[in-house]
């Protein structure tokens, strides 16, 4: 099998090379957001040991007449599959396990994939699976991959079952900007800085959909065909990924990203925006959320104690779920009528302005490359993340697109802008109004710093007031 190039996930890579040199049977457990190449990660390692055989199973995505049955029917089709033999049947999940223990030898890498959709119907799943396994003398790896954070979370990570005995566990978070900046050009995609940014901007930095890019075509042309033609691949994902996920309970999941589409808010203003009772059931179904990728829980914390507050706000994590609630939804009925197929990106209204949002949302998804970007240490910071502070009687509300606070009582005031003029001597004194409006306790120094894309004017560059002016384009080939 030809794999697709491979970026990134060196450290990944190394953790499973190292446990695969142990001479006793190794359980591992995968998870993360869909797409994000859980499997793709496991079929380069064992591609990386070419001696030892790769056992790989997928569950069926759920159904509602899907069955136990239906599930160990797709699991011996594959083992058959696999083996070159006729078609197998097993009424028992302990019979496949066993079945499958008269092939596997020493060193060989099993991999049950969506092991969620695998086990979800059938309660004996679990235990005939520890069964199998405590049974394993020789040094095998066993992975567990999954998009269902949670079902792992519940019934392999925090089970008595498994208690003990997983390994390794890996959670893979998008690419970075060089590692998916690197990517792109692999594949041959040849744009400028920006159109690498606007599709960064909408894709992050989830492989299989930079993937989807394709050499010889433009950035907004690539834009159309994924997000604004009728069967669009960004267009459809969306409802795959909630059902898939979240098994027909997907709408007030839905719900709760709609009330996060235009920015942080808290518990009580998402629970007011949804109208949902007061209960614990809110917090789950956010932490739900936050498990599954989409979502990222924003501590605030104070700048005089260093204390996190009570109060912490909510984000969309994931560029690609905000940018198709606020802009590819928005437009769906155009869409599905072809009103986009002629019509220039340029025109669609206020897609500039849109770009300016979701390239904040990709920074934020970087942030050791923002502390390297500015020349802070990791363990020197306190506390960072996107600021906002409320109107009270004695201050006034602001927001700060990133805020470092360090342990030498600097506080690193960061502005993202991505536009393609010149940005002039204004942004300074946009700035300075922020800064004015930020309660900065008595000792502390209040530093700006501007992250930008089109140049800035040689006046603001003259200046000094800016301790940092950093041109994205540089963080596109960072090596880390």
């Amino acid at each position: 099998m030809i794999l697709k190039p491979f970026i990134g996930r060196k450290l990944e890579l190394e953790k499973l090379h190292a446990l695969h040199r142990k001479t006793a049977p190794s359980l591992v457990v995968v998870k993360g957001r869909r797409r994000i190449g859980k499997s793709r990660l496991i079929a380069e390692f064992a591609a990386q040991t070419p001696q030892h055989t790769l056992w790989s199973f997928a569950g069926l995505a759920p159904l509602e007449e899907m069955t136990a049955q239906s599930q160990r029917d797709h699991f011996a089709r594959q083992l058959a599959s696999l083996l070159k033999l006729p078609p197998l049947s097993f009424q028992d999940w302990s019979d496949a396990f066993e079945h499958l223990s008269l092939h596997v030898r020493e060193g060989d890498i099993i991999l049950l994939d969506e092991i969620s959709w695998m086990g979800a119907k059938d309660p004996s799943f679990i235990p005939k699976l520890k069964a199998w396994w405590d049974k394993q003398s020789i040094s095998i790896i066993l992975v567990f991959c999954g998009s269902v954070s949670t079902w792992i979370e519940e019934n392999i990570l925090n089970s008595t079952a498994f208690f003990g005995r997983v390994a390794l566990t890996l959670t893979l978070m998008p690419l970075s900007i060089p590692e998916s900046a690197s990517l792109l050009k692999t594949i041959g995609f040849q744009g400028s800085t920006y159109d690498i940014y606007k599709l960064l901007g909408i894709l992050g930095g989830i492989p299989w959909y930079l993937e989807q890019v394709s050499a010889g075509i433009t950035a907004d042309n690539i834009i159309k065909q994924l997000c604004f033609e009728k069967e669009g691949l960004l267009v459809l994902e969306f409802d795959r990924i909630f059902h898939d996920l979240f098994n027909g309970k997907g709408a007030v999941y839905k719900r709760i990203l709609n009330s996060l589409k235009d920015g942080m808010k808290t518990l009580a203003e998402i629970r007011h925006d949804i109208d949902f009772v007061q209960s614990g059931t809110l917090s789950q179904m956010m932490e739900h959320l936050i498990i599954a990728g989409f979502v990222y829980k924003q501590s605030l914390w104070s700048f005089k104690t260093t204390k996190t507050l009570k109060q912490s706000l909510y984000r969309i994590y994931d560029p690609y779920m905000r940018f198709y609630l606020k802009v590819i939804e928005t437009h769906k009925a155009k869409i599905e009528l072809g009103a986009f197929d002629n019509l220039p990106l340029s025109q669609l209204p206020g897609f500039d302005a849109h770009m300016g949002l979701q390239l904040e949302y990709l920074l934020l998804q970087n942030r050791p490359l923002l502390l390297e970007s500015i020349g802070i240490f990791a363990a020197d910071v306190v506390a960072d993340g996107p600021y906002r502070q409320s109107k009270t009687t004695t201050a006034k509300g602001c927001q700060i697109d990133y805020l470092v606070q360090t342990a030498t009582k600097n506080l690193y005031i960061c502005e993202f802008k991505f536009t393609r003029k010149e940005l002039g001597i204004e942004m300074m004194q946009e700035m300075q109004e922020k800064i004015k409006a930020l309660k900065i306790p008595r000792g502390y120094a209040a530093v700006p710093i501007l992250f930008h894309i089109g140049g800035v004017a040689a006046s603001v560059e003259t200046d000094g007031y800016f301790y940092r002016i950093i041109d994205i384009a540089d963080l596109l080939w960072l090596q880390r």
